[in-house]
């Protein structure tokens, strides 16, 4: 039953990822006075397959001088983690607890660093290294602050299995006592996925689409797959942590909803940052937010116990 339901989500999880590239293009269309998609099927309904199609069907090229196994796996290697993550999602019926979920989950974003790590070395270009190499200081840095973030919250549960998240979120979210932490959380998960204002991976002003600008038909498609999913799972981890998980009600998944387009709105309304001030947030911001948090929740413990 448990392969069942995983393989049943994964479907689900690939039809959703063509709808939210949907959703974002309209919406990027809307903030910036234009018509998003809108010919392609019935309010343009159809675009996203019709880009998929495009994508698998054109030639696959590939650079003379790459190291081609590396080059031609990376992508699969990154779909994959991103499909192992969805492990994670909580289920009830047949019940399959997850007790390490969240080191599961850390340990499967920290192995995310290798995919474009290694995509952009083996593609030997000057501009997908650049993009290999400014992805993972920036991700290696945001995992610490994030981590540190999760270890407040997981105080509180005294557990690492998402699904208690939702049993102690019965009265009260723990959005309301820990609002900043929210913040930093969700910032840290846009600097996690790569998406702007942190996408220095993939700079298109001055890296020509960064890591995988040596990438085309299929391998594209897989990167462009990875980065759509983890941002779906980002925002289901977000509401499970701070908008009480109530699987049974529809309303988890218009919270779903919301973050993923608070993270579109993001992309259409700040501009970029600067490096080393991503770098400085992080470090000079974050780190001593968070820390700050984790000795107040573990004394109130201590307190309490």
């Amino acid at each position: 039953m448990f392969v069942i339901s995983f393989l049943l989500l994964l479907v689900c999880i690939l039809i959703s990822v063509a709808f939210v590239t949907l959703l974002e293009r309209s919406v990027l269309g809307y903030i910036q006075i234009r018509k998003g998609p809108n010919k392609v099927g019935f309010m343009g309904l159809l675009q996203p397959f019709s880009d998929g199609l495009k994508l698998f069907f054109k030639e696959q090229t590939y650079p003379y001088f790459s190291n081609f196994i590396i080059y031609y796996f990376s992508p699969v290697f990154m779909l994959f983690l991103s499909f192992l993550l969805w492990v994670l999602f909580p289920f009830l019926l047949n019940v399959y607890n997850f007790n390490m979920g969240v080191l599961f989950f850390l340990c499967c974003t920290g192995m995310g660093v290798y995919g474009v790590l290694l995509s952009g070395w083996s593609s030997n270009s000057n501009y997908a290294l650049l993009g290999g190499l400014r992805s993972v200081a920036q991700t290696i840095s945001y995992e610490v602050s994030m981590a540190l973030l999760l270890i407040c919250l997981l105080l509180m549960v005294a557990s690492f299995n998402l699904i208690n998240f939702m049993k102690y979120q019965h009265y009260i979210w723990f959005l309301f006592f820990s609002f900043p932490l929210f913040l930093c959380f969700f910032s840290s998960c846009l600097a996690e996925t790569n998406r702007s204002p942190f996408d220095f991976a993939e700079g298109e002003s001055e890296l020509v689409s960064g890591f995988n600008v040596e990438y085309s038909s299929g391998g594209f498609a897989f990167i462009f797959l990875s980065e759509y999913m983890n941002i779906i799972f980002m925002s289901m981890l977000c509401t499970i942590i701070f908008f009480g998980c109530n699987l049974n009600s529809i309303f988890f998944y218009i919270k779903i909803v919301f973050l993923v387009f608070m993270f579109i709105w993001v992309r259409g309304t700040l501009p970029r940052y600067r490096y080393d001030k991503l770098m400085y947030l992080t470090w000079k911001g974050f780190l001593p937010l968070s820390l700050s948090y984790l000795l107040f929740y573990g004394s109130m413990l201590m307190l309490i116990l």
